[in-house]
């Protein structure tokens, strides 16, 4: 008996253990996150379809949308011509070659868009795409 007093049986704690549970949680979150559409910043907008894309999506692309009103975006933030002139210059005084993409709205006028590419034509940028959907 000196033994069974010396070890003794110890009593479980009440409760259920939650340390697996919480470590189950975080590995869905961290996959959750690393999987989640985060690529590009933009608005919705009814995009062209075309029968063949490719991918621009890289670190530092700015996103150009004009939205069916004719309205400017740059990363979701509404900005008049000059004023995306002036910020794409600072861009591109920090990071001299930075890749662009211009998102257009289906409905939107052909002359808008046209605006947009002159202007980043004069800005000198060359990595410069126009974002379509894909066909049904």
């Amino acid at each position: 008996m000196a033994n069974a007093a010396k070890f003794g049986v110890r009593k479980r704690a009440g409760g259920i253990n939650i340390t697996p549970f919480v470590d189950v949680l975080l590995v869905v979150l961290v996959i959750f996150i690393l999987t989640s559409n985060a690529s590009i910043p933009g608005l919705k907008v009814d995009l062209p379809k075309a029968s063949s894309s490719v991918a621009l999506e890289k670190p530092k692309t700015k996103a150009i949308t004009v939205d069916n009103a004719g309205q400017l975006f740059l990363d979701a933030y509404p900005v008049t011509l000059p004023e995306l002139e002036e910020r794409l210059r600072t861009e591109k005084a920090l990071t001299p070659d930075f890749p662009v993409i211009v998102r257009g709205d289906a409905a939107v006028q052909y002359a808008k868009v046209v605006e947009v590419l002159d202007l980043l034509r004069r800005i000198e940028l060359n990595q410069v795409g126009l974002v379509t959907g894909k066909p049904h």
